[in-house]
């Protein structure tokens, strides 16, 4: 029960609704509500179910929510109606959708989230127009503040709407009262006004795209359920339910809160790392003179939320710290409400009634709870499951289902139809797991942490703080003493950056903590590693520790731990894998043994699937390093590719990378090695098997990642604690320093390097980013994508990618907030593009921004670009609602040099010619 206190503000009365299973309190208002448009309650139309389970179908789609329905009703849109099951072992729209808000938030922080939104925003009006009622109501989102931060978060949201053509401004804390009277305002800096945001009925929508794919063919099977998915040479090939069997091209888990339980049905099973918590939504009874055009209220600072629902409020939040639900227990076969728990939600009652005094007078119907699947790192979870060819997965929302249902039908119907989703999908990709996120007790522990993310600020480079230290490399403790403050990708900890004062210890196993300490971190809670933290949108507290790390790169000599890049290893009897390496590579990488050529793997359409570096160690074997969120990606990209005859293994966890750059890296190493190193016998962007100090046949590379002068060691883990002290002990001569990630960003975003996942993703192509060079377009090779990039040779291209520098005389670095990725870009006025990675230059002096630009016709088309429209614009950089010049280059700029020695200086990853 609520606390005494709060007993006095809100009389709870028990509704004749309430029951162990019941629909929102908007929803079965809103089917008693009759349209003054004429428009059709779905509801009230339900097209006949199907009662006999066909023997064959294209595709089965498991699961009748509004997702589900969307991608039925899509697949249906494309031909495909007839050739498509849904199966749902309920009735449609009995899942989540029944516990859903409604709530229409269009503009996110997040830019992909944003996109998906406005696709089901232009469903959802569709619908209407052919007829439908959706309950689709623009009353506008109002989203308050009271930090500083906050706000510049909204002015972010505002600078970034330009890029999907959505109206928004920032308002005053006088201006949000006259938006909503209702919302006290004394503590309030100001506020975001989105007036195309709003209200929908998840359940109406959900049924009316149901009813839509049965009019194109689709056959809907209700209380029906998946026992498992057949397959056959790693393809789906058949659906077993409780009616039969059902052959099929094509499957997708749609299953909601049982995606993880579909995804172990199959065999391999498909991990879908998803777990519920407790959500809850607060219900009352209807207001007097609340005004039914009421926005919807959003107080991320408070953690909460509010809606007017046909007279009554609609409340709820996402709470700090979440309390995972079927912690212990099995999830039930029908969805069920939770029993409430006041005391968990005391604190978001607490500051809705203080952002809300008005709903103090209301008369309390009920408190609903119910459990809602989040996914380890928050974001949602879609595309095609690694683990078995066409098999597709649209899971973990994360509370937005219905804002989002429309823009994955489409996503996952073109997916399935087309080969692609319409735009790259990474951060949301399933592929960006690993079978470690799907462990179950990872899941409970780390989804405390992922409701709360959804109100977060959104802070640069957010670390967790649950589920860490799980994959290490061996030297992991040695850095921690030597002050690494640790990032997680791919859950591999990998230091950011080094600060002097001694971090404290980590029980690994190695260092010890007392039984009390060892039973909380078991139990999920902040384990004591030094965490990374940036939580400014300013100059961020690591920016002295990078520079002076930055400075011994790129003046001196440095180590970095290289461990967490994916690794692959490839080999074959004969030249098989070499004629497979040539047609996944746009380079030629038949190469002589012991060279390394760096390479794209393009997708037919000329995009990146894959960006690596090829090492050739014999005749007839190969070993590639991608970036270390590409060891999913790049390892399924390959597998499906692969012929019976090449080997294909996933090395990345038996070798510890350490790399050597600066200088005076070669100086060093030749300290430890007798083997010689001048250019001639060890010539750049070669490799070769070497010892090191009393470590034999370390495979050695003369390369870096960045384009300073240094060697990559892959050291067979029992021999890395060695070579590591060695190499630390030979440094001190050298005044060797470790070097985290951020400086090693810096460095390569000043030589203009691009990165996977960054500034490169799967419709990102080399002609469009000063790469054509890398492609083996002048040879008679054919390759994956070849025709793509050849149509871009002979017609241009319509994005390229560019350098930005601000001008420190507008930008001052100390005072004004920093770009962090994402900013928009304008050219003479005109909004042109948008920054994919930024860093402080520190050999410039200056901010170095990355981006794509396009020029855009009066009509929002991209045509061809050319060089002309680069060195005749003014750019600017939109950084939180405040317009920098910038000067725009093509190629990198000359860097200053404090140390004249040889080194790859000539080379350039990014040459843009024409």
């Amino acid at each position: 029960m609520p606390r005494p206190s709060l007993l006095k503000c809100l009389t709870q009365v028990t509704s004749p609704h309430h029951t162990a299973r019941c629909m929102s309190t908007y929803i079965q208002a809103s089917i008693k509500s009759t349209s003054s448009s004429n428009l059709r309650n779905a509801s009230e139309n339900r097209r006949p179910t199907s009662q006999a389970l066909p023997s064959k179908a294209r595709v089965v789609i498991c699961g009748g929510g509004a997702q589900g329905a969307a991608i039925a009703y899509k697949l249906a849109q494309a031909g495909w109606g007839s050739d498509v099951l849904l199966i749902e072992q309920g009735e449609l729209g009995g899942g989540t959708t029944w516990h859903a808000t409604g709530l229409m938030g269009i503009l996110k922080p997040s830019q992909l989230e944003t996109r998906i939104a406005v696709m089901s925003r232009d469903m959802y009006l569709q619908l209407e127009e052919m007829g439908w009622y959706t309950g689709f109501k623009q009353c506008g989102s109002l989203y308050v503040a009271k930090k500083k931060d906050r706000m510049y978060q909204y002015k972010k949201m505002l600078s970034c709407a330009v890029q999907h053509d959505l109206e928004c401004k920032i308002l005053s804390p006088d201006q949000v009262k006259e938006y909503c009277g209702l919302v006290k305002t004394e503590d309030l800096l100001g506020g975001l006004w989105v007036p195309g945001d709003g209200v929908a009925n998840p359940w109406e929508i959900c049924l009316a795209l149901g009813c839509e794919a049965i009019d194109k063919g689709v056959q809907v099977i209700e209380h029906c359920t998946v026992n498992s998915i057949k397959q056959e040479d790693g393809k789906v090939r058949a659906v077993e339910t409780s009616k039969g069997l059902v052959e099929c091209e094509y499957f997708v888990n749609s299953a909601g809160f049982w995606s993880r339980h579909v995804g172990e049905m199959s065999s391999p099973p498909v991990a879908v790392p998803i777990h519920p918590c407790e959500h809850y939504h607060l219900h009352t009874k209807p207001v007097p003179d609340l005004p039914p055009d009421t926005p919807v209220v959003r107080d991320p600072d408070g953690f909460v939320y509010f809606r007017e629902n046909e007279g009554r409020f609609l409340a709820g939040g996402f709470e700090p710290k979440a309390k995972p639900a079927y912690m212990d227990d099995e999830l039930p076969e029908k969805r069920a409400e939770l029993t409430e728990d006041w005391d968990h939600f005391h604190l978001l009652l607490e500051n809705l009634l203080h952002r809300v005094p008005t709903m103090k007078n209301a008369i309390l119907e009920r408190l609903s709870n119910g459990a809602e699947a989040f996914s380890p790192d928050g974001q949602w979870i879609l595309g095609q499951a690694p683990e078995l060819e066409n098999y597709y997965v649209a899971a973990g929302m994360r509370s937005n289902g219905i804002a989002s249902a429309g823009g994955v039908g489409t996503i996952i119907a073109d997916w399935i139809v087309k080969g692609r989703p319409p735009f790259d999908m990474y951060g949301l990709d399933i592929a960006r797991c690993l079978g470690m996120h799907n462990n179950k007790r990872f899941l409970r522990d780390r989804v405390k942490e992922v409701p709360g993310l959804t109100f977060s600020l959104n802070y640069p480079h957010t670390e967790f703080s649950t589920g860490r230290a799980l994959r290490t490399s061996p030297i992991f403790p040695k850095l921690q003493l030597a002050g690494a403050q640790f990032g997680q990708v791919m859950g591999y900890e990998r230091p950011m950056f080094f600060k002097l004062k001694k971090p404290q210890s980590l029980d690994l196993g190695l260092l010890g903590l007392d039984a009390q300490e060892e039973a909380a971190s078991s139990q999920g809670e902040t384990l004591k590693l030094p965490i990374a933290k940036t939580e400014t949108f300013y100059r961020p507290p690591w920016f002295q520790a990078a520079a002076e790390e930055f400075q011994a790169t790129r003046e001196a000599v440095s180590l970095c731990d290289y461990s967490s890049f994916a690794k692959m290893d490839l080999w074959s009897g004969g030249r098989e894998v070499v004629d497979f390496m040539q047609n996944l590579c746009s380079n030629d990488v038949d190469i002589p043994v012991g060279h390394i050529v760096h390479t794209g793997m393009q997708n037919k359409w000329g995009g990146y699937e894959n960006d690596c570096s090829v090492a050739r160690l014999a005749e007839n074997r190969y070993m590639l390093m991608s970036p270390s969120i590409q060891q999913m990606r790049s390892y399924t990209w390959l597998k499906r590719h692969l012929p019976k005859e090449v080997v294909l293994q996933d090395v990345t966890s038996l070798y510890t990378a350490l790399c050597v750059m600066g200088p005076f890296s070669r100086a060093l190493m030749s300290r430890l090695t007798p083997d010689s190193l001048d250019s001639r016998s060890f010539p750049f962007f070669t490799t070769r098997f070497m010892d090191i100090a009393c470590a034999p046949d370390i495979l050695t590379m003369n390369m870096t990642h960045t384009g300073e002068l240094g060697y990559v060691f892959y050291i067979p883990n029992e021999f890395a604690i060695h070579v590591y002290n060695a190499i630390i002990e030979a440094g001190k001569e050298f005044g060797l320093k470790h070097c985290g990630y951020y400086a090693q960003r810096a460095v390569r975003i000043e030589k203009f390097y691009a990165f996977w996942g960054q500034d490169l993703d799967s419709y990102t192509t080399p002609m469009e980013c000063g790469r054509a060079f890398r492609c083996k377009m002048k040879s008679d090779i054919p390759f994956i994508g070849r025709e793509a990039l050849q149509e871009q040779v002979d017609v241009g291209v319509k994005k390229l990618f560019v350098m930005l520098l601000l001008d420190p005389v507008d930008h001052n670095t100390d005072l004004d907030p920093w770009p962090w990725g994402g900013e928009p870009i304008y050219r003479d006025d005109k909004f042109c593009g948008t920054v994919t990675t930024t860093s402080y230059g520190f050999s410039l002096g200056k901010q170095v921004c990355l981006g794509f630009v396009q020029d855009f016709s009066s009509h929002g088309e991209a045509g061809v670009i050319t060089q002309d429209f680069i060195k005749s614009g003014h750019f600017e950089v939109d950084i939180f609602g405040v317009r920098y010049p910038a000067t725009c280059r093509l190629n990198p700029p000359v860097l200053p040099k404090k140390v004249m020695l040889e080194g790859p200086t000539d080379y350039q990853a990014t040459r843009n010619m024409f």
